[in-house]
């Protein structure tokens, strides 16, 4: 039991970097071509 004490503000911290990452890449502009990159290796000379 004194597990969770320990595990489950870890975890709340862990949610909480998860969302900050997603939130950075969203708004740094990660997510705006994403079709691009997967062409890019095709059309490459």
């Amino acid at each position: 039991m004194d597990i969770l004490f320990l595990l489950i503000p870890l975890s709340v911290i862990l949610v909480f970097f998860i969302l900050g990452a997603v939130w950075w890449a969203i708004n740094t502009g990660q997510f705006e071509d994403i079709e691009a990159e997967g062409e890019r290796i095709l059309h490459e000379d």
